[in-house]
């Protein structure tokens, strides 16, 4: 054994996320089989590309709500409280995803990513790689709704 508890296949929290270093029914205990690397690399990713769409729109909602410096003739009255209520809509939904991705992070560290907060369930590596963020079973996702 290495120097800080560590076993040849690496580190606990890698072991998790990855099941390496575990027997069958360990393994079975732990979280998926992607690789921690990989799981890292699609949150990352994702969490900075929701960030500036968060930004971005955030930025577009305070420029629409300064005053024009010509005369608007809206032929609905009510379209710039529409736009303002979906560009509200949009950065929540935003910032909802910002939150779960966080909370995928908090699981990675944690090393129980890839595992069902609802059940302990394993989530399989194709819906990972769809979600990152996935926090249920598809089963689990489709009887919630």
């Amino acid at each position: 054994m290495r120097p800080g508890g560590e076993g040849r296949q690496g580190p606990p929290a890698a072991r998790a996320v990855t099941g390496v270093g575990y027997g069958r029914a360990e393994a079975d205990e732990g979280a998926t089989g992607m690789e921690e690397s990989r799981a890292l690399a699609l949150l990352r990713a994702e969490r900075a590309e929701v960030a500036t769409l968060l930004r971005q729109t955030e930025e577009s909602a305070r420029i629409e709500e300064q005053a024009p410096d010509s005369p608007t003739d809206f032929g609905d009255a009510g379209l710039p409280l529409t736009e303002e209520a979906t560009d509200e809509a949009i950065a929540d939904q935003l910032k909802n995803r910002l939150d779960a991705i966080d909370r995928a992070l908090a699981r990675l560290e944690a090393g129980t990513y890839g595992r069902s907060v609802l059940s302990g369930e394993p989530i399989p590596d194709q819906r990972l790689e769809a979600d990152p963020a996935a926090e249920l079973t598809v089963e689990e996702a489709k009887a919630s709704r």
